[in-house]
């Protein structure tokens, strides 16, 4: 092959690839990143004890249609110091004692789908209340705990809240459940009918996977920390 029928060989190649680029970015609209893990949950309803969950879970699902999922999710810095981890995850954990808190769970990563997020950790909390999300982030504690175990071992965090509606099921994760978190983020210009394809796209995964035994979707609703995703879904099934 000459030089010049190389050049139009690479030429056309690229080409090729740009509209193939562009001709995706028409047809899909939104990105997103997908994050699995296995967590365990730390509390539900105030219950101080596993005794009172039965109970307190019958009370919530007969009184509430609805919850406010929050989840962090913490890159670590390359040199971080495993005791140092393993303290920033017993410190979240503690934070189940806040009143607020229905439940609190918190592990790494096993796997993270993203060519631009590289997270290793993963924070789930549920409230009844938005109220009561802004009640645990202005805590002493909660404060305390991000500043002194958080942030020394941390590289970069990104939140999501979002109003789970129809939430119709316990509070507590299924033991044994892993967890699978979607985030996406709309093309610029995408408009009502787009969103709502994305949340009906988002919705019916269920259908699909009868495994889940737990499914919330919605619209972020605290875009300060969500690095410009605005949808996500929280997943939990035993597959």
């Amino acid at each position: 092959m000459n030089h010049n029928t190389l050049l139009h060989f690479l030429f056309q190649f690229f080409c090729k690839r740009i509209w193939a680029s562009l001709l995706a970015a028409t047809q899909s609209p939104s990105e997103y990143a997908l994050c699995e893990t296995s967590l365990i949950g730390r509390k539900l309803l105030n219950s101080r004890s596993r005794s009172s969950i039965t109970m307190s879970s019958s009370i919530f699902t007969s009184t509430s249609d609805q919850i406010i999922e929050h989840v962090v999710l913490y890159k670590l810095k390359p040199d971080a110091d495993p005791p140092a981890v393993n303290a920033m995850l017993s410190n979240l954990h503690s934070l189940a004692s806040i009143d607020s808190v229905l439940h609190l769970s918190a592990g790494p990563v096993s796997r993270c789908r993203s060519n631009s997020l590289t997270f290793t950790h993963m924070l789930h909390c549920r409230y009844r209340s938005k109220p009561d999300l802004i009640s645990y982030s202005e805590n002493p504690k909660h404060i305390s705990v991000v500043a002194n175990y958080v942030k020394p071992v941390v590289d970069d965090v990104m939140a999501v809240d979002w109003v789970a509606n129809d939430f119709s099921f316990s509070p507590v994760i299924p033991p044994g459940s892993a967890s699978r978190l979607t985030i996406l983020k709309l093309k610029e210009g995408t408009g009502e009918s787009g969103k709502n394809e994305v949340l009906g796209r988002l919705r019916g995964i269920k259908q699909k996977h009868p495994s889940i035994e737990q499914l919330t979707v919605g619209e972020n609703f605290s875009p300060g920390r969500a690095k410009g995703f605005r949808f996500a879904r929280l997943r939990f099934s035993r597959d």
